[in-house]
């Protein structure tokens, strides 16, 4: 009985129920959008990371983990490195930013290519000329170039020597001295990966290099892609439940209106419902069930609306913006929009319940 009379109001007024529903939808795509954006970075960055092949970095000191760190490391250091006890290469890189977050990183291919495996090179190949340049194919994707054609950084153009797969460094990657000299870090590096003759020996050879650097930030490769993690990056969480606060007043605010005016719309119908005998308590089940259900529709909808947004940003800007799809965080953020609804409905329904049967029957 309950859900029959709840599905008829609903389907009495088509557009305000649609209008309800994707209004309600609006704060879960923004949730999961948000969500799926912050996943898909650190995802990204771990993966880039673990393609590196490295078991070690070595970083400047004043630095953190997932900062830049310009160049302050002698160039120096990656050979002294290079000679450590346990140590089977070290490799010297640097970074520099071109446009938020996107980071050129420059390195001497051939050791990088011993460290790793080398680059999977989609099309193109490895630098010839000193204004080459590689690029991932979601970089290429979004600047709509191939190998071979010229693109603009830093105000100079530059030849796309490569595309390659991405998942393995950087989504762009020059020459180590050419990079250096346009930075003005002639013989310096942001950091040094090494790699070791026996990955088991990582903690003794952290151990080691910390007592003869102390102040300088030393990781293994695996504590630097576990510390990619959203609970580690400062501030993130704090936003992500900022926008769920938000998505809970959106779905108060549009459920309470909805349903304030469905109640004043079906006063005649209150009126009725009471003279027959229903209690408080239905009429207010009622009011709440037809809103559960619309915030049940919005979260749907909601959810296709965030396929739709990752279509749209993956189009677009796959290489400045990664965003992935994080089906755990479906219920989460449709609950919280249901419990917004269903919050909202509380004042209609307690209105509707308290209606006079009598008055309500006179109404116009």
């Amino acid at each position: 009985m309950t859900g029959k009379l709840v599905v008829e109001n609903l389907k009495h007024k088509p557009m305000r129920t649609l209008l309800s529903v994707l209004l309600i939808g609006v704060p879960v795509t923004l949730i999961l959008t948000l969500v799926g954006l912050s996943h898909g970075m650190l995802e990204d960055s771990a993966r880039r990371a673990r393609g590196i092949g490295a078991d070690i970095i070595f970083r400047p000191p004043g630095t953190s983990l997932l900062t830049l760190s310009g160049a302050p490391l002698n160039e120096k250091m990656v050979d002294f490195l290079g000679h450590w006890p346990r140590v089977k290469l070290a490799v010297g890189a640097i970074q520099h930013p071109i446009q938020t977050p996107l980071v050129a990183t420059g390195i001497e291919l051939a050791q990088f290519d011993r460290m790793s495996g080398g680059f999977t090179y989609i099309e193109g190949g490895p630098f010839r000329r000193p204004d080459d340049v590689i690029i991932d194919r979601y970089y290429a994707a979004q600047r709509h170039v191939h190998a071979g054609d010229t693109i603009r950084l830093w105000d100079k153009d530059w030849h796309v020597a490569g595309v390659i797969e991405g998942g393995k460094l950087a989504r762009i990657v020059l020459p180590l001295r050419v990079l250096q000299d346009l930075t003005g870090n002639t013989g310096k590096v942001s950091q040094i990966y090494l790699k070791l003759d026996d990955p088991n020996e990582t903690g003794a050879v952290i151990q080691a290099l910390k007592q003869k650097f102390p102040d300088y930030p030393i990781y293994s490769m695996e504590e630097l892609t576990s510390m990619y993690s959203v609970s580690n990056i400062a501030g993130l969480r704090e936003f992500i439940v900022v926008i769920m606060s938000i998505g809970v007043i959106i779905g108060f605010a549009v459920v309470c209106l909805s349903m304030y005016m469905a109640v004043l719309q079906r006063t005649r119908e209150i009126g009725i419902l009471k003279s027959l005998g229903a209690s408080q308590f239905f009429i207010l089940r009622v009011i709440v069930a037809e809103a559960l259900l619309l915030g049940v529709g919005g979260s749907i909808l909601g959810v296709l609306f965030s396929f739709g947004a990752y279509w749209l940003i993956r189009t677009l800007v796959p290489a400045s913006i990664p965003m992935v799809i994080v089906p755990s965080w479906w219920p989460i953020a449709g609950g919280i929009t249901v419990f917004g609804a269903a919050l909202g409905a509380l004042y209609p329904g307690l209105s509707a319940a308290r209606h006079d049967p009598i008055e309500a029957l006179a109404y116009e």
